[in-house]
């Protein structure tokens, strides 16, 4: 094990902190609701949001009722490529606002339009009703590239934590369902429930996320432990990923999902899947898109590097 970074400690401090002050010892809540208030109240600041030419939210068709998403444009430019991203929150948390920075960033830096996905959340509604949300935006995104301005031959998708893990399963099902995509970007996904791999016994307590946390996040989006090993929810379960789309996986070293994202990137890469993985020595999970007092010069590494993949498989000069 390495050295925790300095932010990163500041950073769990302010968490355990916040905790508290909500009567809380981590994710895990009976009620789900006053959990969400928790990340609620971790989405960046607005005065914070970095400038961009648009935002606007509209609601598509679902496989169960109206979907919202929010539409980030860099330009008034058509034909941009474009990134559908999903955010994190173990299935059962987050919204759009948690995802604002990362897709500000991504449709500025990777100069393309990027749609996020408001998907239904558990236990209200488990599996499969988020990754069929996802697909069924990732397929409109496709049908409706002219309405978009958006060329339907350079799709993407991304997202981090739980939201990569959709991200990772969209791609799994695109392959036969389509659209084709052409990258997935995986910022330290969930791809598997084995709670016994060394990175959970290592990081298990005291990084932000838990082993607890993350159980919790399995049953209410699983409750049926059958599940967790469907390649739907779980793919490094996959039994064949040939044909995926390229991929950049993220991973960070005090980080209790470090190993399964870097189980998936080592499956793609023997599947002959043109895979990067790179992990952030020192850094905890949910790092990509953590507010630090200081400058961390691996964040921004990160953030940078996501951008310049996007760049290259969505061929922008």
């Amino acid at each position: 094990m390495g050295e925790l970074h300095p932010q990163m400690r500041v950073a769990i401090e302010d968490f355990e902190a916040m905790l508290r002050d909500m009567g809380l010892t981590g994710f895990r809540s009976p009620d789900p609701a006053a959990t969400r208030a928790l990340l609620a109240a971790m989405a960046a600041p607005a005065a914070s949001l970095l400038p961009i030419y648009s935002v606007a939210d509209r609601t598509i068709p679902g496989p169960a009722g109206a979907l919202v998403v929010r539409i980030y444009r860099p330009s008034a430019a058509v034909n941009l490529p474009v990134l559908v991203w999903f955010h994190g929150g173990g299935w059962v948390l987050g919204s759009l606002d948690n995802g604002d920075f990362p897709c500000r960033q991504l449709a500025n830096d990777a100069n393309c339009v990027v749609v996020s996905v408001d998907y239904r959340l558990a236990p209200e509604d488990c599996f499969p009703a988020a990754i069929d949300d996802c697909l069924a935006a990732t397929q409109w995104v496709a049908v409706a590239a002219d309405e978009l301005g958006v060329d339907a031959a350079r799709i993407a998708v991304a997202g981090d934590s739980a939201g990569a893990n959709l991200a990772a399963c969209v791609a799994y099902r695109t392959r036969e369902e389509g659209p084709k995509l052409v990258y997935q970007l995986l910022i330290y996904p969930v791809t598997d429930a084995d709670f016994a791999r060394p990175s959970y016994v290592e990081n298990g307590a005291g990084y932000r996320l838990t082993l607890d946390d993350m159980q919790w996040f399995w049953e209410c989006y699983t409750p049926d432990p059958a599940d967790r090993t469907n390649p739907h929810v779980a793919p490094l379960h996959a039994p064949d990923l040939a044909g995926l789309p390229p991929a950049h996986v993220i991973t960070a070293e005090f980080d209790p999902l470090r190993d399964e994202g870097e189980a998936y990137a080592a499956a793609l890469q023997a599947a002959g899947v043109p895979t990067e993985a790179v992990r952030y020595d020192g850094l905890i999970h949910g790092f990509y898109v953590l507010p630090t007092a200081e400058p961390v010069e691996d964040i921004a590494a990160a953030q940078q590097r996501a951008a310049a993949v996007l760049r290259q498989a969505f061929r922008v000069e």
